[in-house]
């Protein structure tokens, strides 16, 4: 395995930090990832192991304001930023795997920030892949989004802690005491953050049939963080007929540092495989598959007290993956 760490120029030329693994022989496709608020490339370092495992280069990068990435801690001045970075970093990547086939992956505010670049700019992407996308509600008190929403334009730097548990991150509490611990996360979002977030995730919610690219999505079903519903509502309105949306029972936010993340990353290899430039396995499916009722209560991670317990019958995303 090659690990490479550099930096390119994002939005406004600021230097932006990013890393990758190869395999050691050509890579078959590169998968692209962006992350979620608060987080950092370097989490997805078990997902990158196990795809350069199965013939896959990995490229990511740290969003600004986030990791090893300079700027003010969770703020942009505009949802654009977001979008030419990303531009930015996809053009690094054309440029050194010039004929490499090419999957975006968003995880949380990288799943909204994956979605409004592929909604847009579909041209040179093999397919998108997002896991806990936020475009719904999120597990941010009410009460700070407002404030965000008032003070975006009189204090757009204006920063909050935004209260997510860290427990609902993952079930696995090694996990959740390396997330206490990693220098490089934080949990802050400023005022102008708030207000971009709210605007962007309305546009890609009224813009699904807009989507002209493969879908995977999968969503954990105990996430309290973003809300499943959202990424139902968004799958449903998708009319391309290639779309795969699972929720995965039980699972929490951070599906790739949860327990059964290995399932999620065969669940992942095996999509990916099936999308490659000349698959023979491959038959468009146009797949929605929930077992929990849409008008479910969703009980955010600010929130004090235990999700009520309640019983569904419930069938794990990677078995039906792999019945298809």
């Amino acid at each position: 395995m090659k690990h490479i760490e550099g930096t390119f120029q994002g939005a406004g030329g600021l230097s932006l930090y990013y890393q990758s693994w190869s395999p050691q022989n050509r890579a078959k496709a590169i998968v692209a990832i962006v992350h979620g608020l608060g987080s950092h490339s370097g989490l997805f370092d078990d997902a990158a192991r196990y795809l350069i495992g199965k013939g896959y280069g990995i490229y990511a990068f740290d969003l600004r304001g986030h990791g090893r990435s300079p700027g003010q801690r969770g703020h942009i001045n505009r949802w654009a930023e977001f979008r030419e970075d990303l531009s930015a970093f996809l053009q690094l990547i054309r440029e050194r795997e010039p004929d490499c086939p090419r999957f975006l992956w968003g995880h949380s505010l990288g799943g909204a920030i994956a979605l409004d670049y592929a909604l847009r700019f579909p041209e040179g992407l093999q397919g998108i892949v997002v896991t806990a996308p936020a475009i719904g509600k999120v597990g941010v008190s009410p009460i700070k989004m407002a404030i965000g929403r008032l003070l975006s334009q009189v204090y757009p730097r204006f920063s909050l802690k935004l209260g997510i548990d860290r427990d609902a991150s993952s079930r696995d509490p090694n996990a959740v005491s390396a997330y206490a611990q990693d220098p490089l996360r934080h949990e802050y979002g400023s005022a102008r953050l708030a207000t971009e977030f709210l605007q962007t995730v309305n546009w890609i919610q009224s813009h699904g049939s807009d989507l002209r690219l493969p879908l995977l999505m999968l969503h954990g079903s105990a996430d309290r963080v973003t809300h499943p519903d959202s990424s139902w509502a968004f799958c449903m309105q998708v009319t391309f007929p290639d779309k795969e949306c699972y929720e995965l029972p039980g699972s929490y936010h951070d599906l790739h540092i949860d327990i059964n993340h290995y399932e999620v990353f065969a669940d992942l290899g095996e999509w990916l495989e099936r999308h490659l430039p000349g698959a023979t396995n491959h038959q468009p499916l146009a797949l929605c598959v929930s077992k929990l009722p849409s008008n479910r209560s969703f009980q955010p991670s600010w929130e004090q007290g235990t999700i009520e317990k309640k019983k569904f019958f419930l069938i794990p995303s990677f078995l039906l993956l792999r019945r298809l």
